[in-house]
Protein backbone atom coordinates (compact mmCIF):
# COMPACT_ATOMS: atom_id res chain seq x y z
CA UNK A 1 0.00 0.00 0.00
CA UNK A 2 2.68 2.72 0.85
CA UNK A 3 5.06 1.54 -1.99
CA UNK A 4 2.19 1.82 -4.75
CA UNK A 5 0.74 5.54 -3.55
CA UNK A 6 3.89 6.64 -2.99
CA UNK A 7 5.12 5.71 -6.27
CA UNK A 8 1.86 7.60 -7.81
CA UNK A 9 2.94 10.35 -5.84
CA UNK A 10 6.79 10.57 -7.13
CA UNK A 11 5.55 10.14 -10.43
CA UNK A 12 2.82 12.81 -10.76
CA UNK A 13 5.64 15.16 -9.05
CA UNK A 14 8.58 14.40 -11.16
CA UNK A 15 6.42 13.73 -14.84
CA UNK A 16 5.51 17.18 -16.27
CA UNK A 17 3.01 15.05 -18.24
CA UNK A 18 1.32 14.62 -15.47
CA UNK A 19 0.54 18.39 -13.88
CA UNK A 20 -2.83 18.42 -14.79
CA UNK A 21 -6.05 18.64 -12.34
CA UNK A 22 -6.78 15.08 -12.63
CA UNK A 23 -3.73 13.66 -11.70
CA UNK A 24 -3.46 16.97 -9.20
CA UNK A 25 -6.49 15.53 -7.37
CA UNK A 26 -5.05 11.76 -7.50
CA UNK A 27 -1.85 12.68 -5.99
CA UNK A 28 -3.97 14.07 -2.76
CA UNK A 29 -5.97 10.50 -3.19
CA UNK A 30 -2.52 8.60 -2.93
CA UNK A 31 -1.36 11.35 0.01
CA UNK A 32 -4.97 10.51 1.86
CA UNK A 33 -4.61 6.70 1.64
CA UNK A 34 -1.10 6.64 2.88
CA UNK A 35 -2.04 8.69 6.13
CA UNK A 36 -5.23 6.49 6.00
CA UNK A 37 -3.68 3.28 5.67
CA UNK A 38 -0.61 4.64 8.51
CA UNK A 39 -3.57 5.71 10.87
CA UNK A 40 -4.71 1.80 11.18
CA UNK A 41 -2.60 -0.91 10.34
CA UNK A 42 0.94 -0.24 11.81
CA UNK A 43 -1.08 -0.66 15.54
CA UNK A 44 -2.89 -4.31 13.66
CA UNK A 45 0.27 -5.11 12.22
CA UNK A 46 1.96 -4.77 16.47
CA UNK A 47 -1.01 -6.96 17.37
CA UNK A 48 -0.38 -9.65 14.86
CA UNK A 49 3.32 -10.05 15.12
CA UNK A 50 3.79 -9.67 19.37
CA UNK A 51 -0.20 -10.24 20.12
CA UNK A 52 -0.33 -7.44 22.13
CA UNK A 53 -3.98 -5.91 21.48
CA UNK A 54 -4.24 -3.73 24.14
CA UNK A 55 -4.17 0.03 23.19
CA UNK A 56 -4.55 3.27 25.55
CA UNK A 57 -7.74 5.44 25.68
CA UNK A 58 -5.86 8.31 24.30
CA UNK A 59 -4.39 6.48 21.40
CA UNK A 60 -7.67 4.84 20.65
CA UNK A 61 -9.33 8.03 20.39
CA UNK A 62 -6.35 8.98 18.40
CA UNK A 63 -6.78 6.73 15.83
CA UNK A 64 -10.63 7.11 15.56
CA UNK A 65 -9.79 11.06 15.31
CA UNK A 66 -7.46 10.85 12.37
CA UNK A 67 -9.14 7.57 10.61
CA UNK A 68 -12.44 9.93 10.83
CA UNK A 69 -10.30 12.95 9.07
CA UNK A 70 -9.03 10.63 6.32
CA UNK A 71 -11.91 8.79 5.49
CA UNK A 72 -14.37 11.74 5.58
CA UNK A 73 -11.44 14.30 3.38
CA UNK A 74 -11.89 10.91 0.96
CA UNK A 75 -15.36 11.15 0.73
CA UNK A 76 -15.88 14.31 -0.82
CA UNK A 77 -12.24 13.97 -2.83
CA UNK A 78 -13.84 11.29 -4.93
CA UNK A 79 -16.69 13.45 -5.49
CA UNK A 80 -13.93 16.37 -6.60
CA UNK A 81 -12.43 13.59 -8.81
CA UNK A 82 -15.62 12.91 -10.35
CA UNK A 83 -16.87 16.39 -10.67
CA UNK A 84 -13.18 16.99 -12.73
CA UNK A 85 -14.12 13.97 -15.00
CA UNK A 86 -17.35 15.24 -15.84
CA UNK A 87 -16.21 18.48 -16.96
CA UNK A 88 -13.58 17.12 -18.97
CA UNK A 89 -15.89 14.74 -21.09
CA UNK A 90 -19.25 16.96 -20.93
CA UNK A 91 -17.63 20.56 -21.12
CA UNK A 92 -14.62 19.66 -22.84
CA UNK A 93 -14.47 23.26 -24.65
CA UNK A 94 -14.94 24.76 -21.00
CA UNK A 95 -12.86 22.62 -19.17
CA UNK A 96 -9.84 24.63 -19.12
CA UNK A 97 -11.53 27.54 -17.75
CA UNK A 98 -13.64 25.72 -15.51
CA UNK A 99 -10.92 23.49 -13.84
CA UNK A 100 -8.39 26.15 -13.31
CA UNK A 101 -5.48 25.06 -10.62
CA UNK A 102 -7.52 27.44 -8.12
CA UNK A 103 -10.65 25.98 -8.44
CA UNK A 104 -8.18 22.81 -7.95
CA UNK A 105 -6.98 23.97 -5.13
CA UNK A 106 -10.55 25.16 -3.55
CA UNK A 107 -11.74 21.23 -4.25
CA UNK A 108 -9.03 19.94 -2.34
CA UNK A 109 -8.43 22.50 0.57
CA UNK A 110 -12.28 21.99 0.95
CA UNK A 111 -12.16 18.12 1.10
CA UNK A 112 -9.65 18.38 3.43
CA UNK A 113 -11.09 21.03 6.00
CA UNK A 114 -14.64 19.12 5.74
CA UNK A 115 -12.70 16.08 7.00
CA UNK A 116 -11.05 18.10 10.04
CA UNK A 117 -14.09 19.75 11.19
CA UNK A 118 -16.53 16.72 11.34
CA UNK A 119 -14.14 14.09 12.73
CA UNK A 120 -13.07 16.93 15.30
CA UNK A 121 -16.92 17.26 16.01
CA UNK A 122 -17.94 13.48 16.34
CA UNK A 123 -14.14 12.99 18.28
CA UNK A 124 -14.84 15.95 20.65
CA UNK A 125 -18.45 14.08 21.84
CA UNK A 126 -17.40 10.78 22.00
CA UNK A 127 -14.12 11.73 24.54
CA UNK A 128 -16.86 12.88 26.82
CA UNK A 129 -18.62 9.62 27.24
CA UNK A 130 -17.97 7.62 30.32
CA UNK A 131 -16.11 4.07 29.64
CA UNK A 132 -16.51 1.35 32.03
CA UNK A 133 -16.36 -1.75 30.70
CA UNK A 134 -16.06 -4.33 28.98
CA UNK A 135 -12.72 -2.77 27.63
CA UNK A 136 -12.31 -4.85 24.75
CA UNK A 137 -13.52 -3.57 21.85
CA UNK A 138 -15.25 -5.74 19.12
CA UNK A 139 -13.80 -4.49 15.96
CA UNK A 140 -9.50 -4.69 15.00
CA UNK A 141 -9.69 -0.99 15.42
CA UNK A 142 -11.28 2.12 17.10
CA UNK A 143 -14.47 2.92 15.13
CA UNK A 144 -17.54 4.51 16.14
CA UNK A 145 -20.21 1.97 16.83
CA UNK A 146 -17.93 -0.24 18.78
CA UNK A 147 -16.45 2.60 21.17
CA UNK A 148 -20.33 3.69 21.74
CA UNK A 149 -21.55 -0.06 22.81
CA UNK A 150 -18.94 0.61 25.43
CA UNK A 151 -20.16 3.44 26.93
CA UNK A 152 -21.82 3.85 30.17
CA UNK A 153 -23.26 7.20 29.11
CA UNK A 154 -26.43 8.10 27.15
CA UNK A 155 -24.97 7.59 23.34
CA UNK A 156 -28.98 8.96 22.09
CA UNK A 157 -27.85 12.05 20.96
CA UNK A 158 -24.60 11.20 19.31
CA UNK A 159 -25.90 8.58 17.49
CA UNK A 160 -28.37 10.50 16.07
CA UNK A 161 -25.76 13.37 15.94
CA UNK A 162 -23.87 10.63 13.99
CA UNK A 163 -26.55 9.57 11.28
CA UNK A 164 -26.93 13.29 10.73
CA UNK A 165 -23.40 13.96 10.04
CA UNK A 166 -23.73 10.58 7.63
CA UNK A 167 -25.76 12.08 5.51
CA UNK A 168 -23.37 15.52 3.66
CA UNK A 169 -20.12 12.98 5.07
CA UNK A 170 -20.84 10.27 2.80
CA UNK A 171 -24.42 9.62 1.60
CA UNK A 172 -24.75 13.15 -0.49
CA UNK A 173 -20.29 12.81 -2.09
CA UNK A 174 -21.78 9.30 -3.28
CA UNK A 175 -24.97 9.93 -4.96
CA UNK A 176 -22.71 13.46 -6.89
CA UNK A 177 -20.14 10.92 -8.08
CA UNK A 178 -23.23 8.28 -9.57
CA UNK A 179 -24.82 11.40 -10.98
CA UNK A 180 -22.00 12.37 -12.23
CA UNK A 181 -20.62 8.91 -13.81
CA UNK A 182 -24.28 8.60 -15.21
CA UNK A 183 -23.51 12.19 -17.20
CA UNK A 184 -20.25 11.03 -18.25
CA UNK A 185 -22.20 7.67 -19.70
CA UNK A 186 -24.36 9.07 -21.58
CA UNK A 187 -22.36 12.17 -23.04
CA UNK A 188 -19.69 8.86 -23.79
CA UNK A 189 -22.30 7.04 -25.78
CA UNK A 190 -22.92 10.38 -28.04
CA UNK A 191 -18.84 10.41 -29.15
CA UNK A 192 -18.52 9.25 -32.51
CA UNK A 193 -15.45 7.60 -32.65
CA UNK A 194 -15.06 4.21 -30.73
CA UNK A 195 -11.26 5.06 -29.49
CA UNK A 196 -13.05 8.18 -28.16
CA UNK A 197 -16.14 5.45 -26.28
CA UNK A 198 -13.08 3.60 -25.04
CA UNK A 199 -11.28 6.19 -23.10
CA UNK A 200 -14.20 8.01 -21.98
CA UNK A 201 -15.58 4.54 -20.00
CA UNK A 202 -11.96 3.62 -19.12
CA UNK A 203 -11.20 6.91 -17.07
CA UNK A 204 -14.65 6.32 -15.77
CA UNK A 205 -14.68 2.89 -15.24
CA UNK A 206 -11.54 3.42 -13.09
CA UNK A 207 -12.61 6.03 -10.44
CA UNK A 208 -16.06 4.50 -10.63
CA UNK A 209 -14.83 1.02 -9.35
CA UNK A 210 -12.86 3.04 -5.98
CA UNK A 211 -16.13 5.11 -4.97
CA UNK A 212 -18.33 1.76 -4.95
CA UNK A 213 -15.55 -0.04 -3.04
CA UNK A 214 -15.15 2.83 -0.63
CA UNK A 215 -17.78 4.54 -0.42
CA UNK A 216 -20.40 1.81 -1.04
CA UNK A 217 -19.29 -0.69 1.90
CA UNK A 218 -18.69 2.13 4.03
CA UNK A 219 -22.00 3.42 4.14
CA UNK A 220 -23.22 -0.77 4.29
CA UNK A 221 -21.22 -0.74 7.23
CA UNK A 222 -23.24 2.60 8.90
CA UNK A 223 -26.41 1.46 7.64
CA UNK A 224 -26.17 -2.46 9.23
CA UNK A 225 -27.21 -3.13 12.69
CA UNK A 226 -24.77 -3.84 15.02
CA UNK A 227 -26.60 -7.22 16.08
CA UNK A 228 -24.36 -10.33 17.40
CA UNK A 229 -24.97 -12.30 13.75
CA UNK A 230 -24.06 -9.11 11.80
CA UNK A 231 -20.98 -8.04 13.74
CA UNK A 232 -18.66 -10.84 11.27
CA UNK A 233 -19.67 -9.38 8.40
CA UNK A 234 -19.35 -5.81 9.74
CA UNK A 235 -15.60 -6.35 10.24
CA UNK A 236 -15.11 -7.79 6.52
CA UNK A 237 -17.06 -4.69 4.94
CA UNK A 238 -14.97 -2.72 7.27
CA UNK A 239 -11.94 -4.52 5.96
CA UNK A 240 -12.82 -3.28 2.65
CA UNK A 241 -12.36 0.24 2.88
CA UNK A 242 -9.49 0.57 5.77
CA UNK A 243 -7.26 -2.03 4.38
CA UNK A 244 -8.11 -2.92 0.44
CA UNK A 245 -9.37 0.24 -0.87
CA UNK A 246 -5.56 1.88 -0.51
CA UNK A 247 -3.92 -1.29 -1.51
CA UNK A 248 -5.68 -1.67 -4.52
CA UNK A 249 -6.35 2.12 -5.28
CA UNK A 250 -2.37 2.55 -7.22
CA UNK A 251 -3.50 -0.73 -9.26
CA UNK A 252 -6.66 0.59 -10.61
CA UNK A 253 -5.45 3.79 -11.51
CA UNK A 254 -2.00 2.56 -12.81
CA UNK A 255 -2.77 -0.81 -14.62
CA UNK A 256 -5.24 0.78 -16.51
CA UNK A 257 -3.81 4.16 -17.32
CA UNK A 258 -1.31 4.77 -20.26
CA UNK A 259 0.23 7.64 -19.04
CA UNK A 260 0.88 6.74 -15.94
CA UNK A 261 2.55 4.09 -17.71
CA UNK A 262 4.34 6.08 -19.86
CA UNK A 263 5.34 7.77 -17.10
CA UNK A 264 6.89 5.15 -15.30
CA UNK A 265 8.66 3.72 -17.98
CA UNK A 266 10.43 7.34 -18.73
Amino acid sequence: TMVGNMLIIVLVVTDPHLHTPMYFFLVNLSSLETCYSSSILPRLRVSFLTGDRTISVQGCMAQFYFFGIFATSECYLLAAMSYDRYLAICKTLHYLGLMNWKVCLQLVTGSWVAGLLISTGITSFISRQRFCGPSAIDHFFCEEAPLLELSCSDTGMIRILIIILSFPDVVFPFLFTLASHVCIIAASLRIPSSIGRHKAFSTCSSHLTMVIVFSGTLIIVYMLPRTVPLRQLNKLFSFFYTVLTPLINPLIYSLRNREIKGALER
